[in-house]
């Protein structure tokens, strides 16, 4: 999804799945810790039901509305952690797993020589 459009502008919009069937309204809009940029969607599903998170990173904003690429139902079904509140590192990747995204390993640190041991002598 563009990264230049501000979070705030995309509560109250409507959202649509795969098929183009409506899922719901967006509520709230969850921020990377890291960068600040939009990373998660909580979106209202019904009346009287939740909010089911989805991922922004391969959603669109299309004409004002949001376009996830998933079907309605692994939506609805996505882990329900409420809304309001910080999501952890641990329910991001539950999240990333129950829609099939890769979540990269960090990069290794470099193979560095960092010095000596204490204690340890030079052998020449």
């Amino acid at each position: 999804m563009q990264t230049d459009i501000d979070p705030r502008h995309l509560i109250g919009r409507k959202a649509y799945d795969r098929n183009g069937t409506r899922i719901g309204t967006i509520d709230e809009v969850y921020l990377d810790d890291a960068t600040g940029a939009p990373e998660w969607a909580a979106i209202r599903t019904g009346l009287f039901s939740r909010d089911a998170f989805v991922p922004l990173e391969p959603s669109e904003l299309i004409d004002g509305t949001l376009h996830v690429p998933f079907e309605r139902s692994l939506i609805k079904d996505a882990p329900d952690f409420g809304v309001g509140r910080h999501l952890s590192p641990e329910q991001e990747l539950q999240l990333y797993h129950h829609y099939g995204l890769d979540v990269g390993a960090p990069p290794p640190l470099p193979d560095r020589d960092f010095g000596k041991l204490a204690g340890q002598e030079e052998h020449t």
